[in-house]
């Protein structure tokens, strides 16, 4: 088997929220600078960033856009909700797929399904119904972001986040009727640590579906610094010929929206920088021993 080198990126939450176009100008020239390839980029609101001038300072810096992240706060639904609420998510994230097109990202990832901490009990009937109704919701985004060239990667969260999609298994389930070429899955270490019982086994089953992949360590801080499976897990994405970048997704503790959604109470690393290139050198170094 070659050599595995997927790009390698980091997603500028791990010190600011929101991510505006001020926050990308700072952070942008030093992950260039400390060897990353790529960069995650957060829309919470659709004016936070412009993308043309930030597809104009990727091209100065060299990094690549590795995909939009999708935001979904309270109010951004598209099961269980009314149609006002639907429509506006909708145009939300055929802003994100836009946004994305410019950018040149291929990918817009995220929980685009339901709020992240809105959790609610179903029956296996119930689900099937939600899953149903998300897939007739979804689907004329789907088709927006074909046309735009940009593939959608629904992230499954875990259990505490949301009760629609903790699993790889629920989320393929889900996915069943949408396009390969229009809509896969975004794995992210964390989720998957919390509900998978193994994470090479995880990324196995979605094989062929994986659409972009953010990876920390158990506890959201840096990537080597856990108990995580790493050559297996990073053996596997070679194996199931993933092709797009790794990104670190981490979060400050220091802000009033994302940590609080993301339940990040004290720091995760000595510093947000040395999370960032401490986990850049983890990855590199495990890769290259694969």
């Amino acid at each position: 088997m070659t050599a595995y080198a997927p790009q390698l990126g980091a997603n500028p939450w791990i010190w600011h929220s929101p991510v505006d176009s001020a926050a990308l100008t700072e952070v942008l020239p030093r992950l260039a600078g400390w060897g990353f390839d790529c960069v995650e980029l957060p829309l919470e609101q659709t004016g936070d960033w412009d993308p043309a001038g930030t597809a104009k300072l990727l091209r100065s810096t060299g990094l690549n856009a590795a995909a939009v992240i999708a935001v979904l706060p309270p109010g951004r639904e598209l099961v269980a909700t009314d149609p006002e609420t639907v429509r506006a998510t909708q145009d939300y994230l055929r802003r994100c797929v836009d946004a994305a097109h410019v950018v040149g990202a291929p990918a817009v990832a995220g929980p685009m399904y339901a709020s992240v901490g809105r959790t609610w009990r179903m029956n296996p009937a119930e689900r099937t119904a939600a899953y149903e109704q998300w897939r007739e919701h979804l689907a004329p985004v789907v088709s927006y972001a074909t046309r735009a060239g940009v593939r959608l990667a629904v992230e499954p969260l875990n259990r505490y986040e949301t009760s629609l999609f903790n699993t790889v298994d629920q989320t393929l389930e889900a996915l069943e009727g949408l396009p390969v070429d229009g809509i896969g899955i975004a794995l992210d270490t964390y989720h998957q640590n919390i509900e998978e019982r193994s994470l090479p086994a995880a990324v196995r089953a979605a094989a062929g579906r994986i659409a972009h992949v953010q990876v920390c360590a158990g506890d959201r801080g840096t990537p080597g610094a856990d108990h995580l499976d790493w050559p297996g897990f990073l053996t596997a994405l070679h194996e199931a010929d993933y092709q797009g970048a790794l990104c670190i997704e981490s979060f400050t503790a220091h802000n009033a929206t994302i940590a609080v959604a993301a339940s990040v109470w004290r720091p995760l690393a000595p510093t947000q920088d040395a999370l960032a290139t401490e986990g850049l050198g983890f990855l590199r170094r495990t890769l290259a021993a694969l």
